[in-house]
């Protein structure tokens, strides 16, 4: 997952007839989607498909103002992910330009999963709050839980005398870079660094490097393709997955996305 939000805008026009003058009139609001089949789902290094093909998607809505919101939805592979099949997520927020370079992006973003299947118990629905600055081509941000984590707390993760309290506060800081080479292949970078509140085992830097291209095919616009290489230094222990393999180890995604 992000998990970095891209906006693509969408302008709608209107005319209008008065005293033989025909002026045009631009909406304030812009909507827009995407579509994509990746090869799997990785979200902030980690695994949440085992591996496995998911079909991803949202739908995006911003205000000339600078509001905006949106929700997004992924396919999950269901043992990884405490039985859920699917993760939706809600967002939103304020977006401002300061400067021809400078921007800076507050909001909040709820992780939601519909299948309602619990943690040991526990809801695993998660709301964050982020704050993030860009220049030119790189953005710092900074997410933290207002919640428990992915629900891990004193009731889920209360064993072998490993209760150490709630995760509310759960951290995690990234550096994102952005930049067109030549032919118009995209480079993205990014490191970010998970820190879960009194459960430090669960701790990982993940680091990222991806190369993409949007496209015309046959007439159409907004398609882009790509792949990413991803890996961190998560402790197997604690992210195991369902085959038993690390859920953060390096891993190779590729992907083909539309944009509306």
């Amino acid at each position: 997952m992000k998990k970095t939000v891209l906006m693509v805008a969408m302008a709608a026009a209107s005319t209008f007839s008065a005293t033989s003058t025909i002026a045009d009139e631009v909406s304030p609001h812009s909507f827009s989607s995407n579509v994509g089949i990746f090869s799997q789902y990785v979200f902030r290094g980690i695994t949440y498909s085992d591996e496995r093909p998911a079909l991803q998607g949202g739908f995006d809505y911003a205000h000339d103002n600078g509001l905006y919101a949106g929700i997004w939805g992924s396919t999950l592979e269901e043992d990884d992910n405490a039985g859920n099949s699917l993760e939706v997520d809600f967002y939103g927020g304020y977006y401002h330009q300061l400067t021809d370079d400078i921007g800076i992006d507050v909001g909040l973003l709820q992780f939601y999963y519909p299948d309602h299947k619990k943690y040991n118990g526990e809801n695993i629905d998660t709301t964050e709050a982020y704050l993030a600055a860009s220049w030119k081509w790189f953005t710092a941000k900074y997410s933290r839980t207002l919640t428990d984590w992915g629900g891990v707390n004193n009731k889920s993760a209360g064993i072998d005398g490993y209760a150490n309290g709630d995760t509310k506060g759960t951290e995690y800081i990234e550096l994102n870079f952005a930049y067109q080479l030549p032919w118009e292949v995209n480079l993205n970078l990014h490191v970010g660094h998970l820190d879960v509140k009194n459960y430090s085992d669960f701790n990982y830097t993940d680091y990222m490097i991806g190369l993409s291209k949007d496209l015309t095919i046959a007439q159409s616009e907004g398609w882009t393709v790509g792949i990413n290489y991803t890996d961190t230094d998560a402790d197997k222990a604690w992210w195991t997955g369902v085959d038993g393999d690390n859920r953060g180890d390096n891993q190779f995604i590729g992907y083909i996305s539309r944009s509306f």
